[in-house]
């Protein structure tokens, strides 16, 4: 279905060009004139977003370099309040898990096409693997739990206009396939259409991340209530200062009869070269594909490769 789709994607990802503000004519300077935004010391250098997606002419013209997508990250202890045991003792009944793990994220994407049709797209391929170790659970041979493989293709827009007082600086569009690469009953996949904006103003960036799940007949006996539980989209906002990333992330499926969602708070500081330290909390659902209908409460602490400046 994805493949039938794509046509169909590619041409929205055409459309947004109108979305992209295009500079106007030149006209005479006016010494009056206030700049629409003024940059401060901090702002002179690249922003997060301006790295993180090639938005300016000096970090653009990378077509074969592969960078960072999502954080690449180790935490080498985190602690699981509930562990969910129920879906592999379908499996294994006498199956017990502990509640100290081992999680990691590999994410990384490439630029595959830039300056669409000679306009303000670039077109990105990216891949994000979630892993779950059962590390110390040294007596049953330290199996991994969960894995989430998660490949994407995105048309991102850049974009020059202001929100409420934030710079907009990109729009992307795009299909996003995640699963678990397991078979039933443990098998957990789902395709979406994804749309996403970035918005940054000084230090602070915000992603705001939207999706409509494409339903596929087979899915609800392998993903049940997916969207309940997972919603159809999500916020991050990060803040940089001094070498220190603060990041939260929300998430809630606005039906306030039946409410579900999740937050992650994460604290990364400075230690030596591009390697800081890491510390997440997660509350909520959907932390996995395993467990998107089950309450995950988990603190970790690690390491994670930085990716701002």
């Amino acid at each position: 279905m994805i493949r039938s789709m794509a046509p169909s994607i590619a041409l929205l990802g055409i459309a947004l060009f109108g979305l992209a503000v295009r500079p106007a004519a030149a006209a005479p300077p006016d010494p009056d004139a206030r700049p629409a935004f003024s940059l401060s010391a901090s702002e002179a250098k690249p922003s997060y977003f301006t790295t993180l997606w090639q938005l300016d002419e000096a970090t653009r013209g990378r077509l074969s370099s592969i960078t960072s997508h999502r954080s690449n990250y180790a935490l080498v202890f985190s602690y699981n309040v509930w562990p969910n045991e129920a879906p592999l003792q379908q499996v294994d009944p006498a199956m017990t898990l502990m509640k100290p793990e081992f999680k990691f994220q590999l994410s990384f994407k490439i630029k595959v096409w830039e300056d669409l049709f000679g306009g303000p797209v670039d077109l990105w391929f990216g891949y994000t693997q979630r892993s779950f170790w059962q590390f110390y659970a040294l007596s049953n041979s330290s199996p991994f739990r969960e894995t989430n493989y998660e490949p994407e293709v995105l048309f991102n827009v850049r974009t020059r206009f202001s929100v409420l007082g934030l710079r907009a600086r990109f729009i992307q569009i795009g299909l996003n396939h995640q699963s678990n690469g397991r078979t039933r009953p443990l098998s957990r996949t789902w395709d979406r259409i994804v749309l996403n904006a970035g918005l940054e103003r000084g230090a602070l960036s915000l992603l705001l991340k939207g999706w409509y799940h494409i339903p596929q007949a087979i899915e609800e006996t392998k993903n049940p209530r997916i969207d309940d539980f997972m919603g159809f989209g999500e916020a991050w906002g990060f803040y940089v200062l001094k070498k220190h990333r603060l990041a939260v992330m929300l998430r809630n499926n606005l039906d306030f009869r039946e409410n579900y969602g999740a937050v992650k708070l994460e604290w990364s500081f400075p230690l030596f070269g591009r390697i800081a330290g890491d510390v997440q909390w997660f509350y909520g659902y959907g932390e996995s594909l395993i467990d998107h209908d089950h309450l995950v409460s988990r603190l970790g602490i690690g390491f994670i490769l930085s990716d701002w400046r």
